[in-house]
This record gives C-alpha cells, structure tokens and sequence, in this order.
C-alpha cells in the first residue's frame, strides 16, 4: 500500500510541477494575458478540470513557492544570529528574497518582469505575500516571549511584509528598504 501511495504523490508532484514549468515558459514566450487555461492543459496534456484541482486560478500558476516564502520569514526570525535584532534579520531576508535584482538569473529576471508588467499578477503576487503576516507575527512574539496576539508584534509583521512592496516601487530598492527597516528598528524618533 505504501508503495502505491508513495507512486500517486509522486505522479502528483511531477503533474503539479509539469503545470507550473509549462504554464512559466508559455506566459514568458507569449505573454501572461495571450495564454488560457486550456493552452496550459492542453500542452501537459490533462484536462483543463485537472489543471484546476492543482492551481485554483491562473495566477496560482505563476505563485507556487507560498509555503517555502512563510518558512523562509519564519526561519529568518528563529534562527536569526544572536545579537541580531528581528528587523535586522528581516530586512536581509526580505531583500535577499524580493528586491536583489542583482543576485537573479536571467530567467528569474523575466519572471520578475513578467509579474511587474503584468497588474493581475503583481496585485495577486502582493496578497499572497501578505498572507506571511499572521505566522511572522506569531514567530516575533514567540521570539520575544510575547503573547500570540502582541499588536507591536502584528505591526512589525504587516510593515516588514509591506517594505517590499514599498522598496519595488522605489528608484533605489536596496537603500528604500533599508530606510524602511531603519525605520522599523529605530523608530520615528530616531529619524
């Protein structure tokens, strides 16, 4: 029994990833708004019925990465170095993961391209990256000994989160979030 189950997840797991890859190639060589659904189905060859029970909506296709983007924040605040403050940390991992144009490859670069030109998958990219908000709240407080519903610890999970999208908007996004971040850190006060 265990082999067969182990044998349907991994059929799973190659479709889901099949649909992802091609859905990537097709919206890169034609444009995320020239590519339907059944393209998508049509060129791995499953039914446009199996495509939506993997990917609920087309921009689904493009976001596939939502559990490693909350671990990855998560992690950056457990594990963080002693000595380092939680804004520190979140500002190197956030910019590590969101505005380092200069570390990407070319075809991350076109990704990257393709989510900014195109409105419904950047609107669509931002609420996904929002949704963090809530288990980086609760891994601050935990990291505080604060209690899970900590609204200093809330406010620093939805700022830290929203930088990202501020740093993007930016002429200079690696000096826009450290500005964020400084801000975040210090305080108005400090400013």
């Amino acid at each position: 029994m265990t082999a067969t189950v182990g044998r349907r997840e991994r059929k799973k797991a190659a479709t889901r990833q099949a649909l992802a890859d091609t859905a990537l190639n097709l919206f890169l060589e034609r444009g995320y708004d020239n590519v339907t659904i059944r393209d998508i189905a049509d060129a791995v060859d499953v039914s446009t019925t199996t495509l939506l029970k993997y990917f609920p909506t087309k921009e689904a296709l493009v976001f596939d990465e939502d559990t490693e983007q909350e671990a990855g924040l998560v992690a950056a605040v457990r594990d963080r170095p002693e000595g380092q403050g939680i804004p520190q940390v979140l500002c190197a991992h956030i910019k590590r993961v969101r505005t380092s144009a200069g570390d990407w490859d070319a075809r991350f670069a076109a990704f990257a391209r393709l989510v900014n030109d195109t409105p419904a998958l950047s609107e669509y990219g931002h609420r996904m990256w929002m949704r963090h908000q809530d288990a980086l709240a609760r891994a601050i407080a935990e990291a505080i000994g604060s209690r899970p519903d900590d609204y200093r610890c809330a406010a620093l999970a939805h700022f830290a989160l929203e930088a990202a999208a501020f740093a993007h908007r930016s002429d200079d996004p690696e000096l826009a979030m450290d500005a964020a971040f400084a801000l975040l850190q210090d305080g108005w006060g400090a400013a």
